[in-house]
């Protein structure tokens, strides 16, 4: 996986995170779990 790609997936997770975080009201919690997210999501991607 290329660094623009990672970068990008990163910050997908992050966004999403915290969308549903403003869809219940607590965006710090959404863009931590976004945040969480993302990093797995990058480790993951790269181990391949």
């Amino acid at each position: 996986m290329s660094d623009a790609t990672a970068g990008l997936t990163f910050v997908t997770c992050l966004l999403l995170g915290t969308g549903v975080g403003m869809l219940f009201g607590q965006l710090e919690a959404g863009g931590a779990i976004g945040l969480g997210l993302g990093i797995i999501t990058i480790g993951v991607f790269r181990k391949r």
